[in-house]
């Protein structure tokens, strides 16, 4: 008869009992616990918007204080603003004044098509340039998307077409639409409006203001696309006692505006160079009303000047603009 082992399984069958009782037990030591833990906190909920981000201009300012000469960079102040204008004395020990520069929509103080060149030929005309760096306008501030909301069910009224589906082309199709300007569409428009020509006339004032500082004998607003738009409605509204003359090259008005070129020009009490190239027919058609109101008016001292551009020539063409810049500005004597 084989041998059992009594005492072997004794044992076995003792600790096979007391797993399930100690199981048990430390079960109902755990559940307690367990119920008097707190849920985790719910993660704090993201806000709806983050903080701005840096106007282009801004941008396209620090770059060029890299890229430039730290004696051409001057930090002028308008209003809250600093901004960044750049400053080339005349090459001549009696210079006939200064010309203060505007670049137009996203165009920096050193924009390579007018601006630049120009700022870097009127010193040797004996005349000093400050060229200065525009806001970026309301309708071109860099904005941050809000947060996703979670989507609500979709009707199946609006499932093919978003709710402003017709806007672009009622506003593309608004009456009274010519050189790209569009009239503005509402009360918050001509608000923004108001408030961009505030920011841009406060630096002018700051340019105006820095070259009477240096001694400036006369002052001459030089506007280069909508940079004319905007010089041509600072002389209409502040009349600008200390600028003699005004130049207006490839003039544009800017699409928001609340004016037109051809309605500021009564108010023009300056002399004014209208300078053009005329190799696009809406430039011409531009040009044209603004000579034709021109003639309307009496002792104004608008100039039309007809450039034909040099095909693949852009050099050429800039000296073309320079050299009927400084004829205008310092007149050969008859």
């Amino acid at each position: 008869m084989p041998f059992i082992d009594v005492e072997n399984i004794t044992a076995c069958t003792i600790k096979r009992a007391l797993v399930p009782a100690l199981c048990l037990s430390l079960l109902c030591i755990a559940l307690p616990v367990l119920a008097a833990d707190p849920a985790p906190a719910a993660p704090a909920a993201a806000p709806d918007t983050m903080a701005p981000l840096p106007e282009r201009s801004q941008e396209d300012a620090l770059a060029l204080q890299r890229q430039l000469p730290a004696d051409e960079q001057q930090q002028l102040q308008a209003g809250g603003d600093n901004f960044l204008a750049l400053w080339q004395p005349a090459n001549s020990g009696a210079p006939e004044g200064t010309v203060v520069i505007v670049p137009g929509a996203g165009e920096t103080a050193d924009w390579p098509n007018t601006v630049g060149p120009l700022r870097r030929k009127m010193p040797d005309a004996n005349w000093a340039s400050l060229s200065l760096t525009l806001p970026d306008l309301s309708g071109d501030l860099p904005t941050v998307a809000p947060a996703e909301q979670p989507a609500g069910p979709v009707s199946s009224d609006n499932k093919s077409s978003p709710p402003d589906a017709g806007a672009g082309v009622e506003k593309a199709t608004a009456p009274g639409a010519e050189n790209g300007y569009k009239p503005p569409a509402n009360d918050a428009n001509q608000d923004q409006t108001k408030a961009d020509a505030e920011r841009i006339f406060a630096r002018i004032d700051a340019g105006l203001a820095f070259a009477q500082q240096k001694g400036a004998r006369s002052i001459a607003l030089v506007g280069h696309g909508t940079g004319a738009y905007w010089a041509a409605r600072y002389l209409n509204e502040r009349q600008g006692p200390h600028v003699q003359k005004l130049v207006m090259i490839a003039a544009k008005t800017p699409t928001d505006a609340t004016q037109t070129l051809v309605q500021l020009l009564p108010g023009l009490k300056v002399p004014t160079a209208d300078i053009f190239f005329n190799d696009r027919n809406q430039a011409r058609v531009a040009a044209d009303q603004r000579l034709q109101a021109s003639k309307r008016l009496k002792d104004n001292g608008y100039r039309q000047v007809n450039l034909t551009p040099i095909i693949g020539n852009s050099a050429d063409n800039e000296e073309q603009v320079a050299r009927r810049v400084r004829g205008f500005l310092s007149p050969t004597p008859q």
